[in-house]
């Protein structure tokens, strides 16, 4: 059987992952999946309350994430998965799944992206929260399988450059 690719849609809460990532799985009849499904109940918790979540808080979502990958993988199926994946030792948990896995880093002005959460309803992340992940956050680094974007395009554009550098076709 011919290796599954998934791809990790990672950046910081408010650069445009699940937007990206939905239209990317229906363009290429992908399975996806959104990271935040992962969560504990205690983390959704924390996070809501503006608690930024410890590394020994995350160990459990991205084991859980890399699980679902290497299931996914493993029945032949390629994935897509939003997660912010903000360090490169968070990265390497997930790039340690099963199948050829690919980080696709939305990369946006913060101002933007803060605008962007002032506007969204429904999710949990607080706006207050964007300042601790922009710190966090590590590029993309020498070894790592994947591409840098910059999310300021139309989405069709952004999809079509994407698809382009990962040298898929739908």
């Amino acid at each position: 059987m011919e290796p599954r690719m998934h791809l990790v849609i990672m950046g910081v809460s408010g650069s445009g992952k699940t937007t990206i990532a939905t239209a990317l799985a229906e363009r290429l009849g992908w399975i996806y999946a959104e990271a935040d499904e992962f969560h504990s109940r205690e983390n959704i918790s924390r996070m809501t309350q503006g608690i930024a979540l410890t590394d020994e808080d995350r160990k459990p979502w991205l084991d859980a994430i890399a699980q679902w990958i290497s299931l996914k993988s493993r029945n032949g199926e390629s994935t897509i998965v939003t997660c912010s994946a903000l360090k490169r030792s968070y990265r390497d948990v997930l790039a340690a799944a099963d199948g050829d896995v690919r980080f696709v880093h939305l990369r946006g002005d913060v101002e933007l992206i803060r605008s962007r959460m002032k506007t969204r309803t429904g999710h949990f992340m607080p706006e207050s929260l964007l300042a601790s992940q922009v710190s966090t956050l590590e590029p993309l680094q020498e070894g790592e399988h994947g591409l840098t974007v910059d999310n300021v395009d139309t989405l069709e554009n952004v999809i079509d450059d994407i698809m382009a550098r990962l040298g898929l076709a739908a």
